[in-house]
């Protein structure tokens, strides 16, 4: 039996057509390095030009559809997913039709806060503390037990801030159900301690079918907007807090017997606790810097997880800063790595620029990202602080 329970360990071999459920840009990073190993890729997507429809051929369609789903499973000898909100029903009969590694039992998991947060304490990893919420009546409930700030969310749904609110005072609290909690039906609901943290950093960690783990050198992140807006690495915390992490990230992907790619998000205390406070069971936006500052990018890693080859290399060859990219700043993003640019010589910095190919450019949407190479991560600093493109 392989890593997520299947009968038979399968090794796909390159030639063999991985099927992707989601045509965004994880999908096509993930494509494009695969191509190179000899791998061929099918995206299954709504979006008539999706970032993956650019370099991969494309089934368009709505996630729900089970036609398009079988269509898939059809031209596919492995299927993965880009994005964890797949749905369900789609995902169990894929299982049942196709080959999924992965499963989908930790889709399951990871779609609901709860569960994900039960699951994360199971496999004998710290959260912060929790409670379950389903009125305004146990929210004041839960806030005097926790103690404020406290962070509402709902249980399923929401990324990048959205479907979660602050809260601060104690006269913010029916406020806050009401933004989190708009509508007559009122969704599960979590509400969390807020953990007093020095920095936030995360792990992404691979496990093949076979049992193989690997983890990446942890990112230190930081976020604007509750968008992540840089990646750190090496991370700026000591080499035993570094260790710990990537300790606890492979203790996880073990524990959730899962296959592919689990980033893992963590609290760093400023006595040097770690609390995980998010997963995601795909390549994530921290990993991005892997593309150029490791052996092994997390997109080959990924397809070499679920292929069940070795899992490559994971070791960081030089210091870097990743930069997200939104669609505010793209156009001055482009210029500033497509020219001659006198503080890439003066502070030494390699800047690669990755653009998504999504067809709208808005305000706060991820269009890309730029990996900066440096001798040291100050250096990566200093050249986004000087771009003056992301003061805005």
């Amino acid at each position: 039996m392989d890593a997520s329970g299947t009968d038979t360990v399968r090794t796909l071999l390159p030639g063999a057509t991985v099927g992707v459920l989601g045509g965004g840009q994880l999908g096509r990073m993930m494509a494009l390095a695969g191509s190179a190993m000899g791998y061929r890729f099918v995206a299954l997507d709504p979006a008539p030009d999706a970032p993956s429809g650019q370099v991969t051929p494309q089934i368009t369609a709505a996630y729900n559809d089970r036609d398009a789903a079988r269509e898939l499973a059809r031209r596919s000898d492995v299927i993965t997913y880009e994005f964890e909100n797949v749905d369900a029903g789609v995902a169990a009969l894929l299982t049942e039709e196709s080959y999924v590694p992965q499963g989908s039992a930790l889709l399951y998991t990871t779609q609901h806060r709860l569960r994900e947060k039960a699951a994360i304490e199971e496999a004998g990893v710290p959260v912060a503390p929790y409670r379950k919420v389903d009125s305004l009546a146990e929210l004041k409930v839960a806030a005097a037990e926790l103690g404020l700030p406290c962070v509402l969310k709902t249980a399923t749904g929401g990324y990048d801030g959205k479907g979660q609110a602050v809260i601060r005072q104690e006269e913010e609290l029916e406020e806050a159900f009401r933004q989190v909690a708009p509508g007559e039906v009122i969704p599960e609901l979590v509400l969390e301690k807020f953990v007093a943290f020095k920095c936030e950093i995360s792990v992404v960690v691979a496990r093949s079918a076979s049992g193989e783990v690997k983890s990446f050198p942890p990112s230190e992140n930081i976020h604007v907007n509750n968008i992540l807006h840089l990646s750190i690495v090496p991370a700026r915390v000591s080499e035993e807090i570094q260790l710990r992490a990537c300790e606890l990230a492979e203790t996880l992907i073990a524990g959730l017997d899962a296959v592919g790619l689990l980033a893992v998000e963590m609290f760093v205390t400023e006595d040097g606790q770690l609390f995980v406070n998010e997963l995601a069971p795909r390549p994530h936006n921290s990993g991005h810097y892997t593309m150029d500052a490791c052996t092994t990018s997390q997109f080959e890693q990924h397809v070499r997880a679920i292929c069940n080859l070795p899992l490559g290399d994971t070791t960081l060859l030089t210091p870097v800063v990743m930069v997200n990219v939104l669609g505010q700043h793209l156009d001055g993003a482009i210029k500033a790595t497509c020219t001659q640019d006198e503080k890439d010589n003066k502070l030494g910095v390699v800047p690669k620029l990755h653009i998504y190919g999504k067809t709208e450019s808005k305000t706060g949407r991820k269009m890309g990202h730029i990996n900066l190479l440096c001798k040291d991560t100050g250096d990566g600093l200093s050249w986004v602080e000087q771009s003056k493109l992301w003061r805005n």
